[in-house]
């Protein structure tokens, strides 16, 4: 991760589709510099101006009682499109989030740019299927991979996944600044090379023999496996 702006953003909405009419309750946003979370955010809840559905305010815990005396998606538009103009805009598949922003912005005004246009979208899915394919990949998925604690998970909500789901993308994305380790590996690639191939010169390998029996245990081995997890062993 460069020294550039990275924003780490959810938001919770009152269901699953804008195309049926659901709207954006709740945006969270959390600036990382230099793989560092700061105390830059960006955080509000939103009169939707229509009814929340059962099943969303089940995960979210959010009603629209409590949603009554908060700004409309208009009267923040202008503020939240300042805040992520110019950033790489990392989310946790991202169509969903930044799909909804757009339709929202669209409904405010024709004028307003789609955040792709004037911020770089990366989504820590397609990055976490990558890393991890065939397995579960979703947030709290992600979260008890990587041991990621500290955080009420009774509910979700837009800042907490934002903090949550920049803690998993920089591990996720390997801890520490890719740019730095490739430019070491770059400036001692020459020199690295020449070590390893001298040094080869100089290894002695030990070979190591074994018997029939070893040869039936190891393979009982791998079929025992096989069968347990119900998948071809590659170095059968």
């Amino acid at each position: 991760m460069s020294a550039k702006k990275y924003i780490v953003l959810d938001t919770e909405t009152t269901g699953l589709d804008f195309n049926d009419g659901h709207k954006i309750i709740e945006i969270g946003a959390v600036v990382v510099q230099n793989r560092k979370k700061t105390d830059d955010i960006f955080h509000t809840y939103i009169n939707p101006e229509r009814a929340i559905d059962k099943e969303a305010q089940q995960v979210h815990g959010i009603s629209n009682e409590e949603l009554i005396n908060k700004p409309t998606f208009a009267e923040i538009a202008d503020e939240l499109i300042e805040f992520l103009e110019g950033s790489t805009i990392v989310a946790h598949n991202a169509s969903f989030d930044v799909g909804f922003i757009n339709h929202e912005l669209n409904l405010v005004s024709s004028k307003y740019p789609k955040l792709e246009d004037i911020c770089t979208i990366e989504d820590s899915l397609m990055i976490a299927r990558k890393k991890f394919p065939g397995q579960r990949n979703s947030l709290d998925a992600l979260t008890r991979r990587f041991e990621v604690t500290g955080y009420d998970r009774t509910f979700h909500g837009a800042l907490k996944d934002a903090n949550i789901l920049a803690d998993v993308y920089m591990l996720l994305t390997g801890g520490q600044s890719r740019m730095n380790f490739d430019a070491l590996q770059s400036d001692d690639n020459a020199s690295t090379q020449a070590l390893s191939e001298e040094s080869l010169k100089n290894i002695s390998m030990l070979s190591i023999e074994v018997d029939d029996e070893d040869l039936k245990a190891h393979n009982a081995r791998l079929e025992e496996i096989q069968k347990i997890s119900g998948k071809e062993i590659s170095w059968n």
